[in-house]
């Protein structure tokens, strides 16, 4: 085993460290589907941690569907079409453009997701997310419950599509989405966010309510935008962000 890569750092649990960096190495083509990764004896010595830790980041790697073992030959990068999980590096959330890219996902599926809901929800569905709604605009809309609701809301219009693999991926991305959430209220008035994030999903629901999946396709893009923008990214080739100033529509009381 060599000197640790400063890479690695010392305090940070260090197989996750490990998964980080070849992580970064297979999304960045360092590492192109088909290759092999480098041994554990020459990942150890590189990185300057014990095999044993080469060893679980790579049993991660597998769990998490990003490369195969091939027995006596070595672990090999799949092709993101070959892969059997979806994973996306929250740490990699810490970088702009990938922000940017999850939002850009969020507006295809969620926006299409809303279009669907408005014409198949149920009424019990309808009831589920106007809750949810409720506590958003409640005694909760200055705290983290605030922020579960408002993930529960978009779960549960995903769930009013009737589709349940549009709600498996749409839940996948809410848990991905919390980040960008405490983004915004670190970097925006509290206040004027709770208002027109809580306006903007009134929007979303008078629309599901009228079951005017247009209307509920449109209130869903523009508050991807918008949250989009709080966050500090643009999503690319939008025609317009909504105006911040205002909020989107009418509060609701709890």
């Amino acid at each position: 085993m060599g000197r640790r890569s400063a890479d690695i750092g010392v305090t940070e649990n260090l197989p996750q460290r490990v998964v980080a960096l070849l992580v970064r190495d297979i999304e960045g083509g360092t590492l192109e589907p088909g290759s092999r990764l480098p041994t554990e004896q020459q990942l150890s010595a590189k990185l300057g941690v014990s095999r044993n830790v080469i060893r679980e980041a790579i049993a991660q790697l597998r769990a998490d569907g990003l490369v195969e073992a091939r027995q006596g030959v070595g672990a090999f990068v799949l092709a993101p079409e070959q892969r059997a999980a979806i994973r996306i590096d929250r740490q990699a959330l810490l970088e702009s453009d990938n922000i940017e890219r999850l939002f850009e996902l969020r507006s295809i599926l969620e926006t299409e997701a809303a279009r669907l809901a408005a014409k198949r929800h149920t009424t019990d569905q309808l009831v589920a997310i106007k809750a949810h709604l409720d506590r958003m605009s409640g005694e909760e809309r200055w705290e983290d419950g605030s922020i579960d609701a408002d993930l529960a809301f978009h779960r549960e219009v995903a769930r009013a599509t009737g589709n349940s693999y549009i709600l498996t991926f749409i839940a996948f991305v809410c848990e991905q989405i919390r980040q960008t959430i405490y983004i915004a209220r670190r970097t925006n008035p509290l206040h004027d966010l709770v208002r027109v994030n809580v306006g903007e999903h009134v929007r979303i629901f008078e629309a599901l309510r009228a079951r005017n999946a247009e209307a509920a396709a449109e209130a869903m893009r523009d508050h991807i935008r918008g949250a989009a923008a709080r966050a500090g990214v643009k999503i690319a080739g939008e025609r317009r962000m909504p105006d911040q100033s205002q909020p989107a529509g009418r509060e609701v009381n709890g």
